[in-house]
């Protein structure tokens, strides 16, 4: 029998300032996602105006933007450094 590995969530989101939010996982992990590097790519241009970055919620998975941009946990996850 094969045990599947749990599915990783966002379960909490806070502003950590300038385009840093502190993340904490289904894990029980905190780690601090810079999206500064990613502000200027694409649709995460969006991102790059202070208060639409600070306009992210919660979804029962992940962290979004008014539905149009979002990252997968496992992402977010792979980005984060220990808070």
């Amino acid at each position: 029998m094969t045990t599947k590995n749990p599915l990783l969530t966002v379960t909490a989101a806070e502003y950590a300032g300038d385009y840093t939010l502190r993340l904490t996982f289904s894990t029980g992990e905190v780690l601090l996602v810079d999206f500064s590097p990613l502000v200027q790519k694409g649709i995460c241009r969006k991102l790059h105006d202070i208060d639409y970055f600070c306009s992210f919620r919660l979804d029962p998975f992940t962290i979004d933007w008014n539905d149009v941009i979002g990252f997968a946990p496992e992402r977010l996850y792979e980005l984060g450094v220990a808070a």
